[in-house]
């Protein structure tokens, strides 16, 4: 096993480990049994536990920030370019569902002594996405309150999902829930951005 495969071992155990059950939550010898490994090795590629959840929330960050660019980069100045906007930051949290989860254990006190993180990290992204929408649609709207609305749903429904008239949580694994949550987040978006007749 080469350096960086065991590195990107440990790193996937631990996203997943850090995502489930929080920093505080999940232990090294934990995440190095996931992992395959034992805690030496996990030490040696990483280092301790707070070096590990770091690593991984930089790895995170650094795979939102590249998928954002991206989206950002393609926004046309419309409605329609800020919807797809929209629906690009929706995919890729169900494509990594993780990341969502690991935020919403940090926003509920997790990792508490680790500080700044927030400052490192959402705020460059925050203020990347509010400035290309806000060059959009005009200063008469809060956008940074929608941009903080469209991450707080979002996030609680790749987590916690939704659920039926039955009780049954649907969660992004449903594709008839994903569609209705893509369709009410749009509306909400539009509403909120006075995106005339964006949304049918």
């Amino acid at each position: 096993m080469t350096s960086d495969s065991g590195r990107e071992r440990i790193l996937d155990a631990a996203t997943r480990l850090f995502a489930d059950l929080g920093y505080d939550g999940a232990s090294t010898r934990l995440i190095a049994e996931a992992a395959g490994l034992n805690i030496a090795t996990v030490a040696y590629h990483v280092g301790g536990k707070r070096d590990l959840y770091l690593a991984v929330m930089e790895r995170a960050h650094q795979r939102e920030r590249s998928a954002l660019e991206a989206a950002v980069a393609e926004l046309t100045p419309d409605a329609d370019g800020v919807l797809r906007l929209l629906d690009r930051y929706v995919d890729f949290c169900v494509a990594h569902p993780e990341i969502p989860a690991l935020w919403m254990r940090r926003w509920l006190s997790d990792a508490a002594d680790i500080a700044d993180l927030e400052g490192r990290y959402v705020r460059s992204l925050m203020d990347l996405v509010t400035g290309a929408v806000g060059g959009v649609v005009g200063g008469e709207v809060d956008v940074e309150y929608v941009v903080w609305s469209v991450v707080w749903c979002t996030h609680g429904f790749c987590r916690g999902g939704v659920l039926d008239s039955a009780g049954r949580r649907r969660r992004i694994d449903d594709p008839a829930a994903l569609i209705r949550f893509r369709s009410h987040l749009r509306r909400m978006v539009a509403a909120a951005l006075r995106l005339d007749g964006a949304v049918e």
